[in-house]
């Protein structure tokens, strides 16, 4: 048995609805509201458990809402290591307009998180009863935490035998990369900002990505190219997985997806390659789900085949 274990430092919960059309200045009648579990490291375990593995998810809680997130994680019997804050927990809130299907997404800023909150939470990493084998730091940090925190998580990781793989964007990506770390996803803009180079052509983004491996930044990235699927670079060469042709209904979670069908793959010893081509149908299975529903089980696995032998 494989330990993962994920890290959110900016979870939510998503509240989403659905109304007839959006209209400013008027009162618009919604339908029922939904609640989810939200957040990078929260939706790759979500989608883990769907897939068929297990891991623990570290996030901070907060207030009223954070005992929703632990109550909804229960709820879907996602394993979790909770700790308290004294800020409230955030809210994001999804609506779909059913005469254009047009999603309209907000989120919503997270709590600022003290200096001894956030060192609390390294302890309740490094006091862990039991040696991760994997580390995701997924989602964006909230005011407060330091830019290099996924950085300072890798590298206690590095030093405990556990991979990390790192899904954010900006400063803590690129201080993430210089620390670094296992596998990174970065999408075109995110390489582009990392290397400080627009990118114009595939050749191009081959080499920027090769670059980071070169550099030891990384083992591996997979560079996320939407609907075009992924371009994977890594030591042992560089490969093209292309997403195959499905039905749009939600595109909210599909790269938490991909990272979970990766983590998944590389649980069960799958050569990198398969790896990616298994997160790749999660991705695309995600989006075949609405508002803010993950990857289903039957469906990845059927669109992997597809991918595989295509």
């Amino acid at each position: 048995m494989n330990n993962i274990i994920t890290i959110t430092m900016n979870p939510c919960i998503d509240k989403s609805t659905s109304v007839d059309n959006v209209v400013a200045e008027r009162k618009l009648r919604c339908a029922r509201p939904r609640y989810e579990p939200g957040g990078g490291g929260i939706n790759v375990s979500r989608a883990l458990k769907r897939l068929g593995e297990e891991s623990t998810a570290l996030y901070p809680a907060g207030g009223a809402v954070g005992d929703m997130l632990k109550e909804l994680l229960d709820q879907e019997y996602v394993l979790q290591k909770p700790f308290e804050i004294k800020a409230l927990s955030r809210q994001s809130f999804i609506v779909y307009e059913e005469s254009s299907s047009q999603q309209y997404r907000f989120g919503m800023p997270g709590p600022e998180i003290r200096e001894t909150e956030w060192h609390g939470f390294m302890d309740r990493l490094k006091q862990t009863d039991f040696k991760p084998d994997y580390i995701i730091c997924s989602g964006s940090l909230p005011p407060g935490v330091p830019e290099d925190f996924y950085a300072g998580v890798s590298k206690w990781g590095k030093a405990h035998g556990a991979k990390t793989i790192v899904d954010t964007t900006g400063k803590p990506l690129a201080s993430a990369c210089r620390e670094g770390v296992f596998l990174v996803k970065p999408n075109l803009r995110e390489l582009e900002i990392i290397e400080g180079e627009a990118i114009e052509n595939e050749q191009q983004q081959e080499r920027l990505a090769r670059r980071l491996v070169e550099d030891v930044c990384c083992e591996v990235v997979v560079v996320s190219l939407g609907a075009a699927g992924a371009l994977l670079v890594w030591k042992g060469g560089v490969e093209r997985i292309r997403a195959p042709t499905v039905p749009i209904k939600s595109k909210v979670g599909a790269g938490d997806s991909m990272v979970a069908g990766i983590t998944a793959a590389l649980a069960r010893t799958w050569e990198l390659p398969d790896a990616v081509r298994f997160g790749v149908a999660a991705g695309a299975a995600a989006v075949m789900t609405p508002g803010t529903e993950l990857c289903r089980r039957e469906d990845t696995e059927r669109l992997y085949e597809q991918i595989r032998n295509a």
